[in-house]
């Protein structure tokens, strides 16, 4: 992998929220979200699998010096080495998104199935965040959010969430941040996890 590769690479990027201190508590970086919990046969919950488009002024500067065979077009395999750089730097960041069922933590394996597409001007960063222990509970709790703040993650306005072979009984709720019901009013704002305070919420509750 190319060192130019690294620079460039979203997460890398984002690490320099960690150690920017006050200077980091805006947004350098925007994300559309989409996002489907994964269910099996037997209704636990497995897997989360994300789709994040990036903003086009980012995703015009990750993709450069990115050769290709057609100018202004890139294959999945142009940008795999792109991809890999970003979903093994997410590590370092639990992959910005956490997890609770029934109230206790929920955690996730390396993500699979990671690649990404270039479309429109934007990148799309896909991947599926496996859960380490298939999760049965009645109710779990889904936040996706960047505590620094140096990436702001908005879902998707038309689709931005699913459920992929849930039991029919479940229900599923996509809170947005400012949401009444988001269970982060402004007087529990955590100054050293101010990106908290923006965070996406997915709900399912089953039976």
């Amino acid at each position: 992998m190319s060192k130019n590769l690294f620079r460039v690479a979203f997460f890398a990027l984002a690490s320099l929220a960690l150690t920017g201190g006050s200077a980091s508590a805006h947004p350098h970086v925007w994300i559309t979200m989409k996002a489907e919990v994964i269910h099996a046969p037997d209704g636990t919950a497995t897997a989360v699998r994300h789709a994040w488009t990036f903003d086009e002024m980012f995703s015009v500067f990750a993709t450069q010096g990115i050769e290709t065979k057609k100018k202004g077009e890139f294959t999945r395999e142009e940008l795999m080495p792109l991809a890999r750089t970003n979903v093994e730097s997410l590590k370092e960041f639990d992959y910005f998104t956490l997890a609770k069922a029934s109230g206790k933590n929920a955690d996730f394996a390396d993500p699979v199935d990671y690649h990404l597409v270039f479309k429109d001007s934007a990148l799309t960063l896909y991947f599926t965040l496996p859960f380490k222990t298939p999760v049965k509970a009645q109710d779990l709790v889904i936040e996706v959010y960047d505590p620094s703040y140096f990436v702001d993650f908005t879902m998707d306005e038309k689709d931005p969430v699913a459920l992929v072979g849930a039991p029919k009984q479940c229900k599923l709720t996509a809170l947005r941040p400012g949401d009444p019901t988001s269970g982060q009013p402004p007087s529990q704002m955590n100054p050293s996890n101010w990106g908290q305070s923006f965070a996406n919420r997915i709900l399912v509750k089953c039976p």
